[in-house]
């Protein structure tokens, strides 16, 4: 079964960069772009009209068998726990392959559409993220030393799977290009296909935002610090956002304050 098409929201004025963000579990594409342009800056903007050269591409999950909930619902993977993530985690290798290798397929569609990896942002809310983090690791395994970085990472209210084995892994063998493959073969197997293995390489880091709710009633805020210090250590340049009193029990954006730290970091890394 294929992946349903990606609701993409055009620019306002000149194409200039794109930004690519995957929903949670339950949602589909159109439905995070609705809920995130709903919401306004502190100027009394929401994103669009704030960023009036992006192109905004949000991809929609296939529909998954979920093993807690026994029936197919819209989720990038079969995450069994969202207090427990160790419980039952070999269901999400297959889910979390599939939407990896289609992930990386939309990034290089827009990074040849744009012109420049640089102008490319890629993030995902709750499960959303949680691929993010891993097509970050694909990337940073296909480190070549000469490829663009894309223009960094926005991601929030999520959590990193594989989290202990990851860090783990990074501790002993290194953040480089070569580890990064061997930790994919470890976690996920297989190889990141097309690249031969390098030696030494260190990749290009990647900045990120990241966003979480202290009071989130889905997914601890354990877990994204967690998240924050694995990037850190990966050698990603993180900045890390807590807060309280989102909208949905905690998991979602502090409205205006986590808007405008959004658009200060896209600002901050080439976005006008």
């Amino acid at each position: 079964m294929s992946f349903p098409e990606p609701y993409v929201h055009p620019p306002i004025t000149t194409h200039t960069h794109t930004i690519i963000l995957l929903h949670g579990r339950g949602s589909f594409g159109r439905e995070l772009a609705e809920e995130l342009f709903f919401s306004n800056t502190t100027n009394n903007q929401n994103l669009p009209t704030t960023l009036p050269t992006v192109r905004w591409v949000f991809p929609t999950s296939r529909n998954y068998w979920d093993t807690k909930f026994e029936e197919e619902i819209p989720e990038w993977f079969d995450a069994y726990s969202l207090t427990n993530i160790e419980e039952r985690q070999e269901l999400q290798v297959e889910g979390l392959k599939e939407s990896i290798k289609y992930i990386l397929e939309i990034l290089e569609k827009d990074i040849e559409l744009v012109g420049d990896a640089g102008n490319v942002f890629l993030g995902g809310m709750s499960m959303g993220m949680a691929v993010v983090m891993w097509v970050v690791v694909h990337y940073l395994a296909s480190a070549t030393g000469n490829n663009k970085a894309l223009g960094g990472v926005l991601v929030f209210s999520g959590w990193f799977p594989f989290a202990r084995q990851t860090e783990e892994f990074i501790t002993t063998a290194g953040a480089d290009a070569a580890g990064f493959q061997r930790l994919i073969s470890s976690v996920l197997g297989g190889t990141v296909p097309g690249i031969e293995d390098q030696e030494s390489i260190t990749p290009t880091s990647l900045p990120v935002c990241l966003l979480h709710g202290t009071d989130d009633a889905f997914i601890s805020v354990e877990l994204g610090r967690q998240s924050s210090r694995i990037l850190q250590k990966m050698g990603m340049p993180v900045e890390w956002h807590e807060y309280t009193g989102a909208e949905n029990e905690g998991h979602w954006i502090k409205e205006p304050e986590g808007f405008d730290k959004i658009v200060r970091f896209l600002r901050s890394h080439g976005m006008k």
